[in-house]
C-alpha cells in the first residue's frame, strides 16, 4: 500500500482535494478531524486537556475558544498540550492505516496540515501539495468570517512557505483554476500510483 501525504497552506483547497481522493476510492484520514474526535465528549484528548487546562473542557468536550485563551494566558501550556495530544493523533492515524491495509487498499491518503513542520515526510511514501497564487490564497482566507490580515499573517508565519512545500513535494496540485481542473490532476496522481502497485499484489505489511 502506498501512503500519500496531502498538505498545503491555509486557503489552498486541501479539504476539497481530499474529498476528490475519497471520491476516487482512496481511504482518507484527516488530522484535523482526528483532533476533533479526540476533543469530543469522553475523547482521550478531552481527558488530557482536562488535566492540563480544566477550564477549557465542558460537557461537550474541549471548547477551542477557551483552550486558545488558556494558551494565550500561559504560552508554555501549548508545548505540554502538543506532547499529550500528538501521540493520540498518531495512534488514530496508525489505526486508520492498519484498517486500510487489512482492507487491501492500494493507496491511502493522510491529510496533514503541518506535514513538513512535524517531520511526517520521513515516513510517508509520497507527498502531494495543494497550491495557488498568494493573492488567490489571501482572498479565500480573508473571505472567512472573523479572519483578518493580521491573523492570516500570524498563521502563515508558523507554516513552511508554499514555495518550499512545492519544492519538497512529489506532486503539486494547482487549485487556482476550476474544480474540474484540480480533479483532473488528482485523477492523474491516483492513476500513476495505482500503476506502481497493480491489482492483485499483496498489501504491504
Amino acid at each position: 500500500m502506498i501512503v500519500l501525504g496531502l498538505t498545503g497552506s491555509i486557503g489552498m483547497g486541501k479539504s476539497t482535494a481530499l474529498a476528490v481522493f475519497a471520491d476516487l476510492g482512496c481511504p482518507t484520514w484527516d488530522a484535523d478531524a482526528a483532533v476533533h474526535r479526540l476533543y469530543g465528549p469522553d475523547g482521550a484528548g478531552a481527558r488530557e486537556i482536562a488535566r492540563l487546562a480544566p477550564d477549557a473542557v465542558g460537557p461537550d468536550g474541549v471548547d477551542r475558544s477557551l483552550l486558545r485563551a488558556a494558551i494565550l494566558a500561559e504560552p508554555a501550556l501549548l508545548t505540554r498540550i502538543e506532547a499529550a495530544i500528538h501521540p493520540l493523533v498518531a495512534e488514530d492515524r496508525d489505526a486508520f492505516l492498519a484498517e486500510a491495509r487489512i482492507a487491501g487498499a492500494r493507496i491511502a491518503v493522510c491529510d496533514i496540515p503541518l506535514l513538513f513542520e512535524t517531520g511526517a515526510d520521513n515516513w510517508l511514501d509520497r507527498i502531494a501539495v495543494v497550491s495557488a497564487p498568494a493573492d488567490t490564497q489571501r482572498a479565500r482566507v480573508l473571505s472567512r468570517p472573523g479572519m483578518t490580515e493580521a491573523a492570516l499573517d500570524a498563521i502563515l508565519a508558523k507554516q513552511v512557505p508554499d514555495a518550499e512545500k512545492r519544492a519538497r513535494a512529489d506532486y503539486v496540485i494547482d487549485t487556482s483554476q476550476t474544480k474540474d481542473h484540480a480533479r483532473g490532476q488528482i485523477e492523474a496522481i491516483v492513476a500513476g500510483l495505482l500503476a506502481e502497485q497493480p491489482a492483485g499484489e499483496a498489501p504491504d505489511a
